[in-house]
């Protein structure tokens, strides 16, 4: 059953669905062990990617998020992604991932 679209949870559920179908086979990975990791990892031929999902532009960010986005982002591309920015950020990502 489908999570609600409300939630984070839901719109993460979403975005995998998304993800697989702009690059077919990439694999995604859930990424919830360490505080403040970025939620997605990406990998789609010989790249990489980092998205952490929030419920909204407004949602709070955790301690550490902002330094791993930003240090993930320096290795390769990594970005906040929500609903209001989802078009966006997976623009950018398509940009990354071309050959």
């Amino acid at each position: 059953m489908a999570r609600s679209s409300k939630l984070e949870s839901g719109f993460q559920d979403r975005l995998i669905e998304n993800l697989k179908d702009l690059f077919p086979g990439c694999m995604v990975f859930k990424m919830d062990q360490i505080q403040g990791i970025p939620d997605l990892l990406i990998l789609y031929k010989n790249k990489w990617a980092s998205l952490e999902c929030k419920k909204s532009a407004g949602a709070k960010k955790q301690p550490n998020q902002k330094y791993y986005v930003g240090l993930m982002n320096e290795m390769s591309f990594s970005r906040f992604i929500c609903p209001e920015n989802k078009e966006e950020v997976l623009h950018e990502l398509q940009q990354v991932f071309k050959p």
